[in-house]
């Protein structure tokens, strides 16, 4: 193993064993002029670290990549002024939805990775309150600004990260995953899911990496997106996403 897998393993509290099972697969596909979708179920601390480890692991193999987040374009100016420690990050406002101490927490580590010489980027994505472009469309368009030599990492709902959707209601509007891949950008997506939503008081979480080629990968399409977003059921994960990080029951886990 390598001294920075080690210290990830040390910086965010993971076994070692599953630091490559789960995160080589992904980390293999951030590279320069791609942008790489994780996609979340919001509040999960689960989440918020698995991301601080595939940004640690890309600032190591890359120069500079850039960071996205779910957190309105207007507050740009006060997260800049957070990664160069003029600011709390108690100043970002975020979504309720998405608002927790560990997302919050991950800001500052970034803005720590920054300030100890790393280079990184964090940028702020979404659409804001008084912005009436379409959430995903703005979120496209400020990703569209950054596709470069430099790779893009983003942090995003899972709905957002989907490639490719049949929808069954004309409604339907395209992700944001959708949009870029559509004008012909290179995007990987890898969803995050919690399988099952809770677990007993006294079990852990623990990670799995599940190749979209495999059959589980389908099952948990269907039943955990296209279910969601009234989607006709996928036949193949194939264009849809590459893989998903799966989240589950310590006592499941050798299942």
């Amino acid at each position: 193993m390598r001294l920075h897998q080690l210290l990830i393993c040390v910086l965010f509290g993971y076994p070692i064993f599953l630091i490559a099972e789960v995160y080589d697969p992904i980390r293999e596909q951030i590279k320069p002029n791609t942008i790489t979708f994780i996609g979340e179920s919001h509040k999960k601390t689960e989440s918020v670290e698995l991301f601080q480890t595939l940004v640690l692991a890309a600032v190591k193999d890359h120069r500079c990549p850039v960071i996205g987040l779910e957190i309105a374009s207007d507050q740009q100016i006060t997260l800049d002024a957070v990664m160069l420690g003029k600011s709390s990050v108690k100043q970002i406002k975020l979504w309720p939805s998405l608002d927790h101490a560990a997302y919050r927490g991950m800001i500052e580590n970034f803005a720590e990775f920054k300030r100890n010489g790393q280079c990184i980027r964090v940028i702020a994505i979404d659409s804001g309150m008084d912005n009436n472009v379409d959430r995903d469309q703005w979120m496209a368009s400020k990703l569209e600004e950054q596709v470069g030599h430099q790779p893009c990492l983003v942090l995003l709902g899972s709905l957002h990260t989907l490639k490719r959707v049949n929808r069954s209601v004309s409604s339907g509007r395209p992700s944001v995953a959708e949009l870029l891949s559509a004008k012909g950008h290179k995007i990987n997506s890898f969803p995050q899911r919690w399988i099952p939503d809770n677990c007993k008081v006294s079990e852990a979480r623990v990670s799995r990496f599940v190749s979209a080629n495999s059959p589980k990968a389908l099952i948990i399409i269907n039943e955990s997106s296209m279910s969601l977003i009234n989607a006709t059921p996928a036949n193949s994960v194939k264009g849809i996403v590459d893989g998903f990080i799966v989240w589950e029951c310590q006592n499941n886990y050798a299942n």
